[in-house]
């Protein structure tokens, strides 16, 4: 069965394994974690699940990014194409065993690790069974919803270190052809296609053409999350287009939402 209180203290010991706790990314990615494990757990319940499920949501909450922290030990930053944080975490969890510190059974083993795997992806792999899927769309929710909460105040160099030197340098970014098609075909960036700031940028705004279920949806007009996010910066050479690209991503979350009622 699931135990996710020891689950959670058996996370709290392996973040006290890192050295590095102070950096501005360790604890980002701990406060991350645990609000994705309270969306999550928000989502489920929406969905009116089983609490075998919401236990289930909950535990790829927290374990979703485990792999993060791997990576901030060996690179000491963030790099998602040069290592697949996901595969990282089923790697600890399941080749090392770390999984087996709080959960007593297999039954949930592809489950958990078919999330995991597919939290952070552009789309979800075909073939995955009913609740392998549920479970995939779910954790995929909860972190898109945490990272519009975060990069409402987050520092923007800090969320994109080593992109751009100063804030004007971001300002005046241009935004790159594919980047601006996928929002026009509303879809989900490409992290390949990512070429200047701005597009780093988009592509989180980009999120929401990703999210699967309505009530997440409403949580993200209720809290104006697109227009507060794009209202935090001036665009001195894209201005046009991110206005375009703000009605793109409004419209849609608002004609989604209708198709709901």
């Amino acid at each position: 069965m699931i135990d996710l209180e020891k689950a959670k203290s058996a996370f709290k010991e392996y973040l006290n394994s890192y050295d590095n706790q102070n950096e501005p990314g360790f604890k980002l990615k701990v406060v991350h974690t645990y609000h994705v494990v309270e969306n999550a757990r928000m989502i489920s319940e929406n969905l009116n699940l089983s609490e075998e499920d919401i236990q289930l949501a909950s535990l790829v909450g927290l374990l979703h990014d485990i792999g993060r922290f791997t990576e901030l030990k060996s690179n000491k930053k963030f790099s998602s194409l040069k290592e697949d944080h996901a595969i990282i975490a089923t790697k600890v969890l399941f080749e090392d065993g770390f999984i087996n510190k709080f959960v007593d059974t297999n039954e949930y083993n592809s489950i958990i690790k078919k999330a995991i795997e597919n939290h952070n992806k552009k789309e979800i792999e075909e073939g995955l069974n009913e609740r392998e899927l549920l479970h995939a769309k779910i954790i995929r929710d909860a972190d898109k919803l945490d990272n519009f909460e975060e990069i409402k105040t987050e520092n923007i160099k800090n969320r994109f270190p080593g992109l751009f030197n100063n804030i004007e340098e971001f300002e005046n970014s241009a935004i790159s052809d594919k980047v601006f098609n996928s929002i026009k075909n509303k879809e989900c960036v490409d992290i390949k296609d990512r070429v200047y700031p701005l597009d780093y940028w988009i592509c989180v705004l980009a999120f929401a053409f990703d999210i699967s279920f309505p009530e997440t949806l409403s949580i993200i007009k209720n809290k104006d999350y697109i227009n507060i996010l794009i209202d935090r910066f001036e665009y001195k050479q894209s201005q046009e287009k991110m206005n375009e690209i703000r009605q793109i991503i409004n419209s849609y979350i608002d004609n989604r939402l209708k198709e709901k009622k």
